[in-house]
């Protein structure tokens, strides 16, 4: 089976953290789902590239999630990795389950190693997912370009783009912070 073949992955969860700092701009809940295909080298995240890490992942831990977004203080939700796009199973369900209770009131950022280049042109739930988040960080960890202190992401060919926005104008635009 080839990378790009992997769309729902084993279904385990490998963290929730209910209020993160470091996800996203505000305060976030994150999530982290088991299982990336990318292996980057010298990954941060090196335990959950495994698809099998973690706990399984179930409807509990779903309402878990939107409880801990539900709070003002709580800007939205993170979903980081492993590997979101290579997971639907679970990141799909939480981001629609995430915009059905929230709407766009509150904001879904994503990782990926995925190039949003990619996943725009894909014609499976993979979009389904990409239309859903607001804020996409795209490109694997390549080591030889990491710098430390880079807000919201490890190395410099990674890009933080404002899905949305990119989606209507036909082409990447980068995030701004608000």
């Amino acid at each position: 089976m080839k990378m790009l073949d992997i769309v729902n992955g084993q279904g385990h969860i490998a963290k929730i953290e209910s209020q993160s700092f470091v996800d996203g701009e505000g305060v976030r809940c994150s999530i982290y789902v088991s299982g990336c295909p990318f292996a980057c080298e010298n990954c941060y995240n090196k335990v959950a590239q495994n698809f099998r890490y973690g706990e399984r992942f179930n409807e509990v831990m779903l309402e878990e999630i939107l409880d801990y977004c539900e709070p003002n203080y709580i800007d939205g939700l993170s979903i980081l990795g492993g590997e979101p796009f290579c997971n639907l199973d679970i990141t799909l369900q939480c981001a629609r389950a995430f915009r059905k209770r929230f709407g766009h009131s509150k904001r879904l950022w994503v990782w990926t190693g995925f190039l949003y280049e990619y996943l725009v042109r894909e014609t499976n739930e993979r979009k389904v997912l990409l239309e859903l988040v607001d804020v996409l960080v795209d490109g694997p960890f390549l080591t030889h370009l990491y710098k430390p202190n880079l807000p919201y992401k490890g190395s410099l060919n990674q890009r933080i783009i404002d899905v949305q926005t990119s989606l209507k104008k036909h082409q990447i635009c980068e995030y701004i912070k608000s």
